[in-house]
């Protein structure tokens, strides 16, 4: 039986380098402390700057652990962006169908 990816200290490592597999499990795992902190971003009480720093602090360094070892391509940026655009506009509020702007947001 042969083995196509294992667990690392915490990041997946596959045998044909890819980075594709270890980035999804990132995010499942950023999604993850996302969720536990949802009532952080319901809360009325904190401010949208300090939600905006537990975001960074908490959910982004999940994210983004590891990142310096991933092939660098368009496919694992947009997926990423895409994962924390989507953060920041429940965060702040924003709900389909309204729409920002990447720029905006």
């Amino acid at each position: 039986m042969s083995c196509t990816s294992f667990t690392y200290l915490g990041s997946v490592i596959a045998v044909d380098g890819g980075t594709e597999w270890d980035v999804l499990v990132r995010i499942g795992k950023a999604r993850t402390a996302f969720l536990l902190l949802r009532p952080v971003w319901r809360s009325k009480e904190i401010s949208l700057r300090t939600k905006l720093r537990i975001f960074k602090t908490n959910v982004k360094t999940v994210l983004m652990y590891g990142a310096e070892t991933w092939r660098v391509t368009k496919n694992i940026t947009d997926t990423t962006q895409a994962f924390v655009n989507r953060c920041l506009c429940y965060i702040l509020g924003i709900r389909w169908p309204n729409t920002i702007s990447n720029e905006d947001l």
